[in-house]
């Protein structure tokens, strides 16, 4: 007999052990992962995730969970609460950030800093509160942040920032103060670069028809877009040889559509390659030409904008590989030269992406 599933639910104390073991094995927990994997409801995983941080056994982010930052040398008892903190507040711990945070906690170790990290959203309508709460936290003398910079709540912030007298740096965000346009301290990915290079790359191949699908939610995307105009202008391609998509978020019901109209445009307009961004979208578009029939990259070459889990689809998908770690790490290091010298000049650090040639792109089947 099958034993009742109810029966075998993990205790807390199991449940708890699970959560901290998956922790350490992979750098990031998500609830609902981890709700999946024990067969218990989110609440339950949330609470499990409070208790383990009122211990200090990890820290709080949306949607789950990363290590509590580690003293420097191992071993030791962590840091004590009003230890000198550097704050961290990030939109999302889904692909892209956890990366770029554990960058930040290798080099807050190596100084012997304690790095409290905090989720927004992108949908947040005002990001000010939250920040806030993260100056005022003990021992942040410092903080590292990737808030939205568009229309007045990007210009609201950086005023903030400004009046807070808290030494800052922006994170894959770029803003300036009004009046007179003096740029805040950043760290980012060159991603118009890695447009550039990918573009370059399926030209090298004998494309000449090259669209481009972006992600709707994504401040990366408009970035993308002008280096992937850029290298069109610069490898003399019309306005009729490429299309420009946006897609919604994939959990969007009109997702499907979407993708199903991209392979129907890159079919009728004979595009014989595409950059999409991100992974989840580059995997729907491959999956959906390959349901119809289409050689990837035979038909059509893909080449996707993020390199998360690009190498895991069958075919393994080319793609930019933003430079997640080192984008952390020179945050940090940004931070720490303003807290030990606070008349420097600013600083805005770009660092450049990386190509990574996989199966799903290949030369121009001959027609």
């Amino acid at each position: 007999m099958t034993p009742d599933p109810e029966l075998r639910a993990p205790l807390p104390a199991e449940r708890r052990a699970a959560l901290l073991a998956a922790l350490d094995r992979d750098g990031v927990v998500r609830v609902t992962d981890v709700s999946r994997a024990l067969g218990v409801t989110a609440v339950t995983v949330r609470r499990d995730i409070t208790q383990l941080e009122r211990e200090g056994r990890l820290v709080r982010v949306h949607g789950g969970a990363v290590p509590a930052a580690a003293p420097a040398g191992g071993g030791a008892p962590a840091p004590s609460p009003t230890s000198q903190a550097v704050g961290v507040l990030v939109p999302s711990l889904d692909y892209y950030w956890p990366g770029v945070v554990r960058g930040m906690e290798a080099v807050a170790r190596e100084h012997g800093l304690r790095v409290v990290l905090r989720g927004s959203s992108y949908d947040a309508p005002d990001e000010r509160p939250a920040l806030q709460r993260l100056a005022e936290a003990d021992g942040v003398s410092g903080l590292i942040l990737a808030p939205r910079t568009d229309g007045t709540r990007g210009a609201d912030v950086a005023q903030w920032l400004r009046d807070s007298g808290l030494p800052h740096v922006l994170v894959e965000r770029e803003a300036a103060l009004a009046p007179h346009r003096e740029a805040l301290e950043s760290v980012v990915s060159d991603h118009a670069l890695g447009a550039l290079m990918a573009v370059h790359h399926l030209a090298d191949l004998g494309h000449r028809r090259v669209g481009l699908v972006l992600s709707r939610e994504s401040p990366t995307s408009r970035k993308i877009a002008a280096g992937w105009r850029a290298a069109c202008a610069e490898l003399g391609l019309s306005t009729e040889e490429h299309f420009e998509r946006l897609a919604p978020d994939r959990r969007n019901p009109e997702f499907p559509g979407v993708v199903t109209e991209v392979v129907d445009t890159a079919v009728a307009s004979g595009t014989t390659a595409l950059l999409v961004h991100s992974d989840p979208e580059a995997s729907a578009v491959v999956q959906e030409a390959m349901d119809r029939g289409l050689g990837v990259p035979g038909d059509l070459s893909v080449l996707s904008y993020d390199d998360e889990v690009a190498g895991l689809f069958s075919p393994a998908l080319t793609a930019v590989r933003p430079p997640r770690a080192a984008v952390g790490h020179a945050a940090v290091d940004l931070l720490l030269k303003r807290l030990a010298d606070p008349e420097r000049p600013v600083h805005r650090v770009a660092i450049s992406p990386r190509l990574v040639v996989r199966e799903s792109t290949g030369p121009v089947r001959p027609g």
